[in-house]
Order: structure tokens, then sequence, then C-alpha cells
């Protein structure tokens, strides 16, 4: 028996996968941890604290188990966060988050000045708070003596790699992903290093996802019992990680992950610049490239989170939503999804959320339906700007938290009018990269895996009557945009 660790180090919490050469999930462990806002709007983490949480996910993982038969690991995880690394080594200083956004008030100056460079004039449309290009700049003009002390800057899980492995690299998509590089040429933009003034000794060496990073160092392979040729890949960012997962790559087809954001993913031949959506440039092995295009509605499972959490009080999610399904649509109560912005659809950090429609008669029932119908809207309409046609999402793979949920799955189908495939449980960011670090192994086929551990748990159709509501619905709720934007 030979194992494979997937580590996903999430906004949250850091998650590990043991996967066997079957592609079987053995065993898993989390730990959370807590982010840093030392002001509103700004979001940080020191990188250690996720390191000592995979340290402890790690222990627990192996314990029962023989770590000797661990043959390669592979790390995902968020992408954007930006970690800058000194000349010793170490972090200078926390790192700054993907979804903090202190580079707010410099972004609309950054975006003109890069419009009016014609060969990366499509960078402004992906530029965002956020973005590693931003955080490097407010901590070059910020900070400067900390800037002046960087040796690389790394993003997000590329930091466990690196205290793995003792290597500093990133793969294309968190290369791609950064407003630092040029997709049409692969490589890192000049025209951006110039344009913000960074030295070309900071950008880190891109490498394909199942490239080996290196191997485990001797500190790590001794504490965990490991064998100390066990190879750490390049790995990937999180979504990309979990489009492994579910076969997107090989079998060509779309995928939804429904976690704290909405990420909508599909693979396309080349880039397209004319559609929203980021365009993220994907490679095992750096000769064959692909382009998978993302767009995401920012709050997600974490409206629901919100609502359920914080106002109803309450963890019973399956509860909350019982409801009949044939009356799917009959309600004129909406709610309004971008509760801390937009990056795809309307590219508008200020951008809020609201409730519209209540009544004396609305019940909390009604309203945790909205927040699901709302969700599947802003979805609808991101597949729109994403310029996505119901022929290709017709059979669209749902995964992440979102997706064990019957009623949300029925409504998402109902208001994309297409058929919608809930997978198993399992199919995430964390086994993803696993099986990437299986087939960068050379021991096993990772194509062979994914189709055994691929299953469809339920398929739901999209029903005439509740579409048809849906579609109505949908044409109102395209007008609240620019309602609340006249308001505020």
């Amino acid at each position: 028996m030979e194992y494979y660790v997937g580590i996903d180090i999430g906004t949250s919490s850091a998650k590990l996968t043991l996967v066997n050469d079957a592609g079987k999930v053995i065993k898993e462990s989390s730990r959370e941890y807590e982010i840093l806002e030392p002001h509103p709007g700004w979001k940080e983490i020191d990188p250690d604290t996720w390191m000592e949480a995979v340290d402890e996910a790690m222990e627990e993982l192996f314990n029962g188990i023989d770590s000797k038969a661990v043959e390669a690991i592979g790390v995902t995880g968020q992408m954007h966060t930006v970690v800058f690394i000194g000349q010793d080594g170490s972090s200078i200083r926390p790192a700054l988050m993907w979804n903090d956004t202190r580079t707010a008030p410099t972004l609309t100056g950054i975006k003109e000045r890069i419009k009016q460079t014609p060969d990366i004039s499509y960078i402004a449309n992906i530029i965002s708070t956020g973005s590693p290009a931003m955080n490097l700049l407010w901590l070059k003009e910020h900070e400067p003596e900390q800037f002046s002390k960087m040796k690389k800057f790394l993003i997000g899980p590329d930091y466990i790699v690196y205290q793995l492995t003792g290597r500093c690299q990133t793969d294309y998509c968190e290369a791609s992903t950064s407003s630092l590089f040029d997709i049409k040429t692969g490589k890192w933009s000049p025209e951006i290093q110039q344009l913000l003034g960074f030295p070309g000794e900071i950008y880190p060496e891109v490498k394909g996802t199942n490239e080996i990073a290196g191997t485990i160092t001797s500190r790590w392979a001794e504490k965990y019992g490991m064998n100390d040729k066990v190879k750490v890949i390049t790995g990937t960012g999180d979504n990309p990680a979990a489009a492994i997962a579910t076969g997107c790559f090989a079998k060509k087809y779309p995928v939804l992950s429904l976690g704290t954001s909405g990420v909508f993913m599909y693979p396309r031949d080349k880039a397209d610049f004319t559609a929203k959506g980021k365009n993220i440039m994907f490679s095992f092995d750096q000769e064959n490239i692909q382009i998978l295009v993302q767009g995401v509605v920012q709050s997600c499972g974490s409206s629901m989170n919100w609502w359920m959490k914080q106002i109803l009080k309450t963890s019973d999610f399956q509860k909350e939503t019982q409801v009949n399904v044939e009356h799917l649509g009959e309600n004129n109560l909406f709610f309004y999804p971008h509760l801390v912005g937009d990056k795809t659809i309307y590219a508008d950090s200020s951008l809020r959320g609201a409730f519209l429609g209540i009544g004396t008669e609305t019940s909390r029932q009604d309203m945790s339906v909205a927040i699901m119908e709302g969700i599947c809207f802003g979805v609808k309409e991101l597949t729109e700007v994403m310029k996505v046609s119901k022929k290709d999402m017709d059979g669209l793979k749902v995964i992440g938290g979102g997706s064990k949920n019957d009623v949300w799955m029925q409504i998402l189908a109902d208001v994309l009018e297409v058929s919608i495939e809930q997978t198993e449980s399992g199919a995430g960011a964390g086994y993803g990269i696993a099986l990437a670090a299986a087939g960068a192994s050379g021991k096993v086929s990772m194509d062979e895996m994914i189709e055994q551990t691929v299953k469809i748990k339920k398929v739901f159709m999209p029903r005439t009557y509740n579409s048809e509501l849906y579609q109505k619905k949908y044409q109102t709720y395209r007008k609240i945009h620019g309602a609340l934007k006249q308001i505020f």
C-alpha cells in the first residue's frame, strides 16, 4: 500500500487528506486558525500559522498509519494571498490575504495605467484588491524598509512547499492570477514589473503543478517518520486542484464550487479576453498548457453562514431549508448576494447585498430559500458575462459544502435551466492535489484514479413550471444592481 498526502491551506483552516494508490480517501484531519484584522478592510495572517496547523494536523493524520508508505505530497490552497520571504529565509511580515481591500483607493489609478500599456492592457480587467501585484505595491509604498528586505514573494500554498523542501517556486495558476504575469507569453510581465517598479530577483520560478519541487527535508521526514525520499510537487491553487478532482481538465466540462465563495470554472483551449472571468493558465508539466476560465460570486457559502450563524443563531442548515420543492419560485422575496462586493460581474468591491420584498407574511424559511435563490441568480449572471452557453453547461458538476443541499441543487437546476450533477463528497481541492501528487510519483495513473473516484450522487433536472417562474424573477433580479447603485 502506498499513500499520498494532499494539504489544503484554506482561509480559515488547514485540511489534510490521505489517499491510497487506488484513490480512496483513507483519513482526513484539519486545524482551524484565525486571521488578523488590524484595521477595517485589512486581512493578514502570519504564514507560520499555516505551518503550525499543518504540523498538528499531520501528526493526527499519521496516527495509526505507516508514514513510511507515503510516496508524495501535494499542496494547494487560497489563491492570491502573498507571502514576503526575507534574506534569512523567514517571512518578514504577515501575509496579505486574497480578501484584503486596503489597496482599493489606489486600484483605479493602477488600472488606468495598465490600460494604457497595449500588450498587457487586458490585465486591467483582472487586477483587483487582494491581487499579489497590488499587495506588493502596497508594501513597497507603505513599508519600504520591509520591501527592501524581501528576497522572494510566494503565493499562498507555495509557502508550505517552501517549508517542506526549502525551495521557492510557484505554478502557472498562481502566477497567471497574480496580475504580474503575461498569459500571452507565459512569463512574468516585464511591462508590469517596470510599471510598478519591482526588482526582477523577487519573482519565484514558475513550474508545472505536477513537477517535483523537491524532496521533504530531513527535519520533517524525521518528525513524521517518513522516508527522506518523499516527493513534494509544485502544487497549485485551490480551484484548479478541485477541478483536477472532478475530471474537469481531462473531460473539459464546467464545474461550480459552492464554498465560501461560488466559483465557476470552465476549461478552454485558449484565453478569451472578450468575456469576463479570469483566464488561469494551468499545466501539469510546463509543456501542455490549458486555460481554466474562472469567475466568482464572492459571497456564496459565506452569505448562508452569515444568515444561519449570525442572524438565526443556528447551524442546522438542512432544517432551515426543508421546503416543498414544488412551490419553488412562487415567492416574490429577493436576496441580493453581493455582501462583500463583486470581482467578476461588476468589478465593484463597494457593492453590498440586500433583501427586497419583505412583508409581514415573510417567514425565516422564506428568507433562507431567498438566499439560495439569490446566489443561484448570481451564478446565472456570472455564466452569462463569461459567455458560457446552456449547451456547454448542461450536466454541470457541483462541488463544495453547498452542493450537499438538495433544495439548493434543485433551485440551481431550475434557475440555470440545465441538469445539475451533485458529486459525492471528497472531490475537493485537498483530494485533487493528493491525486496530482499520486500521478507525479510515477507509480499510479492519475487519470485512472479520477475515473474510479468521481461519482455522481444525484442528478437534478430543470422543471418547466419552476424554471418559468425563475426566469421572470431573474429579469427583476437584474434590475437590483442599478437600483442599489442609485440608492447608495
